[in-house]
Parts: C-alpha cells; structure tokens; sequence
C-alpha cells in the first residue's frame, strides 16, 4: 500500500458556532484547511465529510453536494458517512481508500456537528432523542436520555467488575479539565475542577440517572464545530508543496463494528474495538508499548479507562488505575487526552475522530501547546466510537 501522510490539520474553535449555516460549515472547514498550506480546493482530487445529526437537527443532506459546492471540488469523488460518533474516523479512512484505490493523489476529510442555534442554545431533550436513534430500538424504553443512561450502566457495570469507584473514574475528567485549559480550541477552556468538585453532588454536578453512578463531570459536551484533515500520497505532497519531512504518516488504521445492542456482549472488552487497535498496529508494525501520545474517545469517563485498556495501555479493569497513578498525564507514560478529550474540549459529533487523529499529528509535531506537549513524542494512537461501543475506527500515527 502506498504511505499515506497528513499535509495539514484544521478544526474550528468547539462550542458553538452561532449564526453559521451548514453550507458555511462546510466551505470554511475545506477553505481554512488550504488557507493553512497555501492550497486551492481544486488541488484536491477526492473528498468525504462524516456527521451523524445533520438530518435531524439541520435538515440537511446529500452533505458531498455541499463539499462540491465548494469551487474546485465540482465533479470529484465525495462521499458522506455516518457511523454514529466514529463518522469523523470514517471520513477518514473513506478518502486513504480512495487514495488507496488510485483514485487520487490528495484529499480532503472533514467532519462537523451544529447542535446549537444561532443563539448557541441548545434543546436537550430533542438532542437526547436524536442521539438515541444511534442505539438499537429494543434498549431505548424507559430511557429519557438514551445514551448517557446507556453508559451510566457500563460504568455502574466497570465498576462492579473491577472494583473501581466513583472517585476512580473521575480522575479522567479531572485531568482532562486541567489539559483543556492550554487548547485554545476547547469548550470548557475556562472551567477547571477538583476531584472533590468532580464527586460532589452539587450546581451543576448531580447524578444524570437515578440510581446510577453517572454524574454531569463524566459527560462530554454538546459541542458545534469542525474539523478537517489533507492527506496525500508522497506524490500527492509534491503536487501540494508540502515536504514530507514536516508530515506525520497515518502508518496505520483498522475499523470493526460490533452488534448494536449492547445486551449480549462484553462492552467492558469490545470485540471490535480490540480488533480494529490490533489491526492499526500491526500494519504500522508498532506495538502499545511504541506509543506515548493518544486521543481515546472519552464519551463518558468509563470510556476514558475503557479506551486506555483498548490502545494497549493497560490490561482490561486497569484503564482508571492508570489515570489515577497520573500515567495519562502529559509528562506520564503515555499522555491521553492532552487536547482535554471529548469530556472537555468538546464533542461535535462528525468532526471528533477528524480532531483526534489532527491533534495527535500536532503533538507528534512538536505543535501542540507548550504546557502540553509530549517531550520526545514517538507514536501516537487513537481509538474512536459510535453508538454503544459498536463502531471503531482507530489508526497509529508516526
């Protein structure tokens, strides 16, 4: 297979993006991305753009017809994909197929959620009943909120089958607060909380089902924003301008998907999940132990620890341990989550597999902001999800 290597990342600022329309979105994510190497659009020869909301809550789609809108992209290969909260990863690899295949040089992935109006107001319950359709409809009775409700239980079942408490887990959002404060692109950028705040049943925080062990700090956010990848062949560099000495290369990706439903399978060991990490690896040829840089998908805290154990950090029960112990910190072992990870960057649901893979290339770079950035950065994973740890894309970066 031919090398594939990322000619530059671009992602908007998380949180709300106002009065943007999607069509907006989408030029500024393909425009900004070019702006930063100095490229016109009709330099690239493929496309696709992953979201998972834009029916629902934008009334929008045939989302590649808007990419082509775009001058330059007219009458090239784009796609759109969904696969829930794994669509940004799936944009993804959907253009290094493409490229794979010969059907270009260079391309564009883009991803992007509006959740917000154009006040930056949100409505929740609607929000909660869209974001439920991504489960299956036999496991949504007697859920108001689906998906929190969904992984309230895989956290109370973690916990149970690795005696882990509460304060355990809240070692992630901890953490990730204090990394987000440095990523200007982060939500929750001004806000920073104390193991004692991230435990206290108290103003914002409180149990988000009852009897549950979920409370509002192990959630991530409700998020607008955008994200956008170039990734070329060493050919597709030359015709960009951009010397492969200054790219990271996607060494590696795999992509599995599980069953919807989450009654009937091990969601504390994903089958998928662990197959598509094993895959990403090996076709890098790299091992957990080759890596110290990582974005996990950190929907909730539990998949915080869950996600450390998929990548190979630690043996499956041992994720929050390993946060706790102060190992996922940016001068630990192996710094996960240093953007501040979905809990506290944000979540805009069809960029945020665009946004790790780009922030993990930035801190293999040496880019990422100084308090965070990993001295001697070696390889960087990521390992991103839909639905209820049902789709996995994950990829090694070198």
């Amino acid at each position: 297979m031919k090398p594939i290597y990322i000619a530059t990342f671009h992602q908007s600022r998380f949180g709300k993006l106002l009065g943007m329309t999607v069509p907006q979105i989408v030029d500024s994510a393909i425009q900004g991305a070019c702006r930063q190497i100095d490229a016109d659009p009709a330099a690239l020869d493929v496309g696709s753009i992953g979201a998972a909301c834009n029916f629902s809550l934008n009334e929008q789609g045939l989302l590649a017809g808007l990419m082509a809108d775009t001058p330059g992209l007219a009458g090239k290969p784009i796609e759109a994909v969904e696969n829930a909260c794994a669509s940004g990863g799936q944009a993804v690899l959907s253009v290094i197929q493409k490229l794979q295949l010969g059907m270009g040089e260079t391309g564009i992935a883009l991803g992007y959620e509006k959740m917000r109006d154009a006040e930056g107001k949100m409505d929740g319950k609607l929000i909660g009943k869209v974001l439920g359709y991504f489960s299956h409809p036999g496991e949504r009775e007697g859920k108001v909120f689906v998906f929190p409700h969904i992984f309230a239980e895989v956290m109370r079942d973690y916990m149970a089958a690795w005696n882990v408490t509460e304060r355990d887990l809240a070692a992630i959002p901890v953490q990730e607060y204090a990394n987000a404060k440095y990523n200007p692109c982060a939500q929750m950028n001004k806000v920073q909380i104390t193991l004692d705040q991230a435990l206290a049943i108290e103003g914002l925080n409180r149990y988000v089902v009852e009897g549950l062990p979920l409370k509002t700090y192990d959630c991530s956010q409700i998020t607008d924003g955008y994200a956008a990848l170039i990734v070329a062949t060493e050919e597709g560099l030359a015709k960009l301008g951009v010397p492969k000495s200054e790219c990271v290369e996607i060494a590696g990706w795999g992509q599995a998907t599980d069953p919807i439903r989450k009654e009937g399978r091990d969601v504390l060991r994903p089958a998928g999940a662990y197959r598509a990490m094993r895959t990403a690896y090996a076709m890098a040829g790299a091992g957990p132990e080759d890596v110290n840089v990582a974005e996990v998908h950190d929907c909730f805290s539990v998949m915080g620890a869950i996600g450390t154990e998929v990548i190979g950090k630690t043996e499956p029960g041992k994720g929050a341990q390993y946060w706790v112990e102060g190992k996922a910190a940016p001068d630990g072992e192996c710094a996960i989550n240093t953007s501040g990870g979905l809990i506290a960057k944000g979540h805009p649901i069809g960029a945020t597999g665009i946004a790790m893979i780009g922030w993990s290339a930035l801190q293999l770079q040496g880019k990422a902001p100084a308090e965070v950035q990993v001295s001697n950065p070696r390889l960087a994973a990521t390992f991103n999800i839909g639905g209820p740890i049902c789709a996995s894309v994950c990829t090694v970066l070198r």
